[in-house]
């Protein structure tokens, strides 16, 4: 005798047959749906009432209705097969994107892309990590994210790069400090290995001057904030600064230099994962405006 509580051997096909016989009415639409002959779906249905031990079917004149019991089981199992068919759906895109970006292209092009994502891919969960560039490279490549937004110009063997525009940058100062600038005036930037660094060091070596004093901080945020209390200087995004700059809180104390500061989106050069692979694409159509 069977095992009581014993999970019947039923196949999928099984359920998938007497859902779309629940569906579609009748054995032959659900043989149309299903590819397959009449035949076979009785067949089927004599094997799933066999496991079960209980009629799914009532014959009423010509017609084949569903007995209570095979009512309940429909009921039971529609919401289960619609997520398993979700779930088998290649085209259906699901999942969690590990995201790393920038602060500069976090207040810039990143909300934008992210609320595109969320209106056209509502299965994708996002999981977004706001790092310096050299740890986003770094996170990359050892698979932590899947796809970085990142200051460039950027180079690196296993990447694939796409540009998506430029941020133009500016010198800032609270108007005290602007009102005496001297050369012995603090400087604060990004650490060494950011570009921002880098273009800081090329525009101060381009006007002949060498600061006395650089000041390190890993947060644009906290740069601009300790500018505009006026304890220093910096090269600040543009676009992070302007809100502060129409206010007063913040002014030019030198010329913005001729670069701006190139962005770019990235993913590992060998990714297979169709979902990472369009939304790489879908980024490649951002562009940050210069000014």
């Amino acid at each position: 005798m069977p095992i009581r509580g014993m999970m019947h051997r039923i196949a999928l096909y099984h359920l998938e047959t007497l859902l779309w016989i629940a569906r579609l009415g009748t054995f032959h639409a659900a043989a149309a749906r299903l590819n397959t002959t009449q035949p076979t779906i009785s067949a089927r249905m004599r094997e799933l009432e066999g496991q079960l031990g209980y009629p799914l079917f009532q014959r009423e004149g010509r017609r084949m209705l569903l007995t209570a019991r095979a009512r309940q089981l429909v009921q039971d199992c529609e919401p289960i097969w619609v997520q398993l068919e979700r779930a088998l759906d290649s085209t259906h895109r699901a999942g969690s994107v590990r995201i790393g970006t920038g602060e500069i292209a976090a207040a810039t092009c990143l909300p934008g892309f992210l609320a595109s994502l969320e209106q056209d891919f509502p299965g994708v969960t996002m999981d977004v990590s706001i790092e310096l560039t050299a740890h986003l490279i770094e996170h990359l490549l050892s698979a932590v994210s899947d796809l970085v937004f990142l200051a460039g110009p950027v180079a690196a063997p296993g990447l694939k790069v796409a540009s998506i525009g430029a941020v133009k940058l500016v010198w800032l100062g609270s108007p005290s400090t602007a009102a005496c600038m001297s050369d012995r005036v603090p400087v604060w930037s990004l650490p060494r290995h950011s570009p921002l660094h880098r273009i800081m060091l090329e525009t101060l070596a381009e006007k002949g001057l060498e600061p006395a004093i650089v000041h390190r901080c890993n947060n644009v945020r906290t740069l601009i904030d300790t500018v505009a209390a006026g304890q220093g200087i910096a090269l600040l995004p543009q676009p992070m600064v302007a809100e502060a700059m129409a206010q007063g809180v913040l002014v030019e104390v030198w010329p913005a230099p001729e670069r701006d500061i190139l962005f770019q989106v990235a993913m590992r050069a060998g990714e297979s994962d169709p979902l990472i692979v369009d939304l790489f694409n879908r980024a490649q159509a951002l562009q940050i405006a210069a000014e």
